[in-house]
Order: structure tokens, then sequence, then C-alpha cells
């Protein structure tokens, strides 16, 4: 049998590996730098923990994992017999993989509340899992980059998390991204003005789907949840929103001047786009996009969305939004919390198709010691040790090479890995050194070999 992985899945190669650690430390070093912790969870979590928290589309997307043993032995005969997938699936799967870092966090802090100092301001760079169609930037198995704060209702959270998501990108060298934002007290307020409060979940996953779908996608689907013409008439003028921010902020007001929920949440977007406005963005431009509502359940206030430059043809590569009532739902009340997340799987292509990998070495040892005389093998070894204490990259030629052909084998290693120093021989106590990149050679003491190394 052919060996393969499971699709949507990947095996990475050391430069790619290399590559994902780049941006992993730039995201990393700017989390810190704008004061978040790291912490990690489970890669898998109680069934009940993760379920219900991400609207029915996201509930399918799950991956289960059987119990443990014989785990149809406690199935009820007749859920069986009747081949209920549904109630099925609660009989014999107790845990999943989890499907984002937000909802995993979220019982962290609720189960850490008593050793927690609030606001938390916590970050976090795990793997997460989606039963999804693979295509292009969209796997099965995928790193996300989270950073959260729970404990402060402050918009000034909001207005951070916009710059953290421009300095990365800075960093990166990613020039062009579009941050887009939204509130979900807005398309609360366009569903109470339209009469389809009831709607809500359902309006808001369709509308999320404008620029994939078109207008008439979303409109079909519309109707097939049962919003009403007459609503879906009085919501056309979204479908072409458009003008500065500042335009589209008075539109807004207008169009909910009935809705206080409405006028809250444009409030709100006010105060982060002005504010934004005053401070500036390096790189990237901030956008009000109507349409945005990222249809996860437990949004409640501001929504990001971030696309890559228009240059390139992807998805969003990051994302979050304010989730009042997340911790809720665990049984902490009261408990304010905002984040967003970055895709380094996506970013990754953004980067490569982009050709800003350019900076990027491999993880090559400095200094390599030939293997072309066995007697000499514990002096190599000592001097591998101290060379290591300091700190130099280092490794021996493990195989020992007399004949011409085996030695050429050795120089060929030393130039596919790009190695710049060579200890090609070692003779009464000294080491013969040499400079792959000028050429030059020279004798010294193990003294001399480290400082030169150093």
């Amino acid at each position: 049998m052919k060996p393969s992985i499971p699709k949507g899945t990947r095996d990475f190669s050391p430069i790619e590996v290399a590559n994902r650690s780049y941006i992993m430390n730039a995201i990393k070093m700017a989390f810190e730098t704008f004061g978040f912790q790291p912490i990690e969870t489970p890669s898998f979590e109680n069934s009940a923990t993760l379920m219900g928290k991400y609207g029915e589309e996201g509930d399918r997307l799950i991956f289960k994992i059987l119990n443990s043993g014989d785990y149809l032995a406690k199935a009820e005969e007749i859920v069986l017999s009747k081949k209920d997938s549904l109630k099925l699936t609660s009989q014999i799967s107790e845990k999943a993989l989890r499907y984002d870092l937000t909802v995993p966090f979220a019982r962290y802090v609720v189960q850490h509340q008593n050793e927690i100092t609030f606001p938390f301001k916590r970050y976090q760079i795990q793997p997460v899992w989606r039963a999804d169609r693979p295509q292009r930037g969209r796997f099965r198995e995928f790193v996300q980059c989270d950073a959260d704060v729970v404990g402060s209702p402050s918009l000034w959270q909001e207005v951070d998390f916009i710059q953290l998501y421009d300095t990365v990108f800075t960093k990166l060298g990613l020039v062009g991204t579009l941050i887009k934002i939204n509130n979900r007290k807005i398309l609360s307020g366009i569903a109470e003005v339209i009469g389809a409060q009831d709607k809500l979940i359902d309006f808001t996953v369709a509308l999320d789907k404008l620029d994939k779908i078109g207008k008439e996608g979303v409109v079909t689907e519309m109707l097939s949840k049962g919003i009403t013409n007459e609503a879906i008439e009085k919501v056309q003028p979204l479908f072409d929103f458009s003008g500065s921010n500042s335009e589209k902020l008075s539109s807004l007001h207008s169009m909910l001047e009935t809705s206080e929920e409405g006028i809250k949440g444009v409030e709100e977007l006010r105060f982060v786009i002005d504010t934004i406005a005053q401070l500036g963005l390096e790189t990237a431009s901030l956008e009000v996009d109507v349409t945005l509502a990222r249809g996860l359940n437990y949004y409640t206030g501001a929504i990001f969305e971030v696309a890559a430059p228009k240059s390139v043809k992807m998805g969003s590569i990051g994302g979050g939004g304010r989730y009042d009532d997340l911790t809720g739902i665990f049984g902490l009340k009261e408990v304010s919390g905002v984040g967003v997340s970055f895709g380094l799987d996506r970013i990754y292509l953004v980067l490569e198709e982009l050709g800003l990998f350019k900076t990027v070495d491999l993880p090559t040892p400095k200094v390599i010691f030939l293997n072309f005389d066995a007697t000499s093998d514990i002096m190599k070894m000592k001097a591998l040790k101290e060379l290591r204490k300091q700190g130099v990259k280092s490794e021996l030629y493990p195989d020992l090479g007399t004949s011409n052909k085996q030695q050429k084998r050795q120089w060929k290693y030393v130039a596919s890995r790009e190695i710049a120093f060579v200890v090609s021989e070692i003779s009464n106590d000294m080491y013969t050194l040499k400079n792959m990149g000028t050429g030059e050679q020279e004798a010294c003491d193990l003294r001399a070999l480290i400082e030169k190394l150093k």
C-alpha cells in the first residue's frame, strides 16, 4: 500500500518549517510587545464544551473522537437500528478536536478564574481541526495564532487589536492589507428595523456570504430561511454600500435611528474609526463593511476580518471580534471579551506568492567536522562539545570517508547545506579550519577555533 496522509493535512519540509517559524515569531513578538501572555489548552475538549458554540454550520465541521474500547456497547439498540447519526454520535463520542482557540480559552478562563488577574490578556499559537472541504488556503488541520482580552469592556481594546494587526503585517512586509470592521449591534439593529429580529442568525450568516455568492445568492438563501421579500427589499441598500467610513457611519445612523441597539453599535464603531484615524496605521487600511457578519453566534460587538493585498486571491488572513457573553455559557457572567486570530497557513501562502520569504534562512550549522580519519574522533567530539556550549551550531559528518568517492560525498554535503566553515583535518592538537566563502584556510588550536567561530 502506498503511504499517504489524510486530505486537508500536509507535511512540511525544513524550509517550510523555517518559513512558518518566521511568521509565528513575528506574531509572537508582536503579541508580547502588546502585553499578551501565552497559554496552551488540550488538542481535544469534551464535546459539550464545543458543540452549540459555532452555530449549525460550525457544529457539522467539528471532528468527533470515538470513545475508547467498545464504543458501540452503550449505544441504544433503537438508535442503532434507526441509523440516527445525530443521536448516535452523542452516545459513542464524548470528546472532539478543538474547532478554534476561542471557546477553549473561554473554558480556560472560567475554570481558572480564581488564578487569573483581570483584565487577562492571553495569546495562543496552536493547531485546530475542521472537517471542511479542503481547498487552497483552507485545510482540515491548521494553526491559529490568537490574542484575546477578557475582563474589560473598553473600546480601547478594539483600537489596540487593529494596531496589532498593522504591526504584524508591517513586520512581515505585507503592505496593503485591508482590515474590515463591523459591529454585531449594527446587524441586530438592521434585523430589527426590517422586522427580522427572530431571524438574526440566518440573516447575518447569509449576509456574510455576499462576496462569495453575490446578491442573488444571498437573497435566495434569505428566502429559504424564511426572511420575507419585504424585509429583503429594505436591506437592499446594504448590498451596494459605498463611501468613506464617515459617510457609511452617517448612513447607518440614519437607517437605524429607531433602533437603540443599532445606534449603540454605530457609536462604538465611530469611536474606533475616529481614534484609528488620529493614530494612523503603518501599512494596513481600515474599512467599515456592513456585510461583514462572520457567522459565529458568540460575537456581540465589533467584528474584524483582514483581507490580503488585492494582488493576491486569498480568503481572509485574520479575523475576530467582541464576545461579551461567551464565558457566560460556562457559568461566568458579565465578563467581556474581545480577540483576534491570524491565519498562519493563509499568511504563508500570501507571503510565498509575493516572494517575501527571501530573507528567511534555513537553520544550518556554522561549522562541520569532516570525517576522513577515525583516529581524531574524540578530539572532534571534544571540540564540538565546547563549541555547542558557546552556542555555536556545529556537527560531525557521521560516516568515515577514506576513499576519494566518500570524501567527495562529504564535501558535497557541505555545499548542499551551505555550511560556512569546515574543519577538514586535525594534527598535533591543531585544527585545519576552512572558510567556505573566501577559500582561506588556517591551522588553530581549540581556543582559537572557538574564538573564530563565536
